[in-house]
């Protein structure tokens, strides 16, 4: 699956820009919600993604990249975002922050780290997530260049995850970067820059799919 990040969108024409990357062969939207306190850029939340909403009835992925993804967490899903994921490295107990997310309604819940944080943080958790997102950059700005050291770690993260769960990757995704993070068994990619700073976006995204394989 190939995830737009509306991070990289013109939010001037919101709807228009979101309507055509989705016309152009994008699976889902990817939504970067950041605080100013976990990483040093602020975002969007729930009203943009309300927004989201309004412009379109597909699937909503939040990434919530903020000190307390509790407190996000409720008004996200009503405000329309249907999986939600938070950071290992924000919360001191993964296993209850993802039961609750869970019952708060969300439709998958996810757990994500950072490049420099063991893979070995996350295992504990596994049993009550249905994603695990691998960070290629620092989180906090769109454009960066992706990390392949991280790749031996979504390979250590695939062995140990279910068929029903799903393995994905956000930073610097292109097609220079994307089969190689395929081949370490990512299943769903977070693309930005690469779709949205191209003026051929159909293009854009059947190069992606070519270097997938």
């Amino acid at each position: 699956m190939i995830c737009a990040s509306v991070l990289s969108a013109d939010m001037a024409k919101l709807g228009a820009e979101i309507n055509e990357v989705l016309d152009s062969g994008a699976d889902f939207l990817h939504l970067d919600v950041m605080d100013g306190h976990y990483v040093p850029n602020i975002s969007f939340g729930p009203a943009f993604t309300a927004a989201c909403k309004r412009s379109t009835t597909a699937y909503l992925d939040a990434h919530l990249m903020v000190s307390d993804p509790v407190k996000y967490a409720l008004p996200m899903i009503k405000a329309g975002a249907h999986g939600i994921t938070f950071h290992i490295e924000t919360v001191e107990n993964p296993v209850y922050v993802a039961k609750l997310i869970r019952s708060l309604g969300a439709q998958h819940v996810g757990i994500t780290l950072d490049p420099e944080t063991p893979a070995e943080l996350i295992y504990p958790a596994l049993d009550e997530v249905d994603l695990v997102l691998v960070m290629s950059v620092k989180p906090g700005f769109s454009g960066q260049k992706f990390k392949p050291e991280v790749l031996p770690k979504c390979e250590a993260i695939k062995k140990r995850l279910r068929p029903n769960q799903r393995l994905q990757i956000d930073g610097g995704i292109a097609p220079d970067s994307i089969g190689s993070a395929r081949s370490a068994g990512v299943d769903w990619f977070v693309v930005a820059s690469a779709i949205f700073n191209t003026k051929d976006r159909p293009a854009a995204i059947r190069t992606l799919r070519q270097k997938l394989g």
